[in-house]
């Protein structure tokens, strides 16, 4: 009786039965909460809840698209973006904004979580809620670090911004608004 090919597929059975549900866990999305700061030059200040829902990660080749896209600039990076899947949503003082781009990367202890919507979810400008949009201004842009537990203490969102290459393929976000929103309390449910 041979041994050998019954137990290479026991021990095949067994390895994919323990690699599958965390490779299954690495590519599930996340949600997480915040809450948006934003403070005026006047001294006005306004908070905002923040909920952030990952349904899928943006893949490695959907990432050298969207990155080909911004280095082409003008409207291809709209384009690119409009014909992903979605991504999830980013709901901001309960305005909901399809995603269309979201990774993570690691950071040693935690992960640093970047998503993009197509479309700006509001222009916060000169204090207003619902200042006048301005061309260009087309996407809404998060980015924030959370640790091993999923807790964050800070990170940045821009509701309405232009989107370009800077030095080393970084991301450059220039924000529709003066002040700057910051997200706080960041917590992954």
């Amino acid at each position: 009786m041979r041994k050998g090919p019954a137990l290479i597929a026991t021990l095949v059975a067994t390895a994919v039965a323990t690699v599958a549900p965390i490779l299954l866990r690495a590519q599930a999305g996340a949600t997480y909460t915040a809450t948006a700061n934003v403070k005026t030059a006047g001294g006005a200040s306004m908070t905002a809840p923040v909920t952030i829902e990952v349904t899928r990660w943006t893949t490695d080749a959907e990432r050298t698209k969207v990155l080909d896209a911004l280095k082409a600039g003008g409207t291809a990076l709209k384009t690119t973006l409009g014909a992903m899947p979605p991504a999830g949503t980013i709901e901001v003082g309960g305005r909901k904004t399809s995603l269309r781009f979201a990774r993570t990367l690691s950071t040693g202890g935690g992960k640093l979580v970047t998503v993009v919507a197509s479309e700006p979810i509001l222009h916060l400008g000169a204090g207003a809620p619902e200042a006048k949009p301005k061309a260009g201004y087309d996407f809404a842009f998060a980015t924030f670090e959370v640790d091993a537990a999923g807790k964050g203490t800070a990170g940045d969102l821009a509701p309405a911004a232009k989107l370009k290459v800077g030095q080393n393929d970084a991301v450059v976000v220039d924000d529709y608004g003066i002040e700057a929103v910051r997200l706080t309390g960041i917590s992954s449910k």
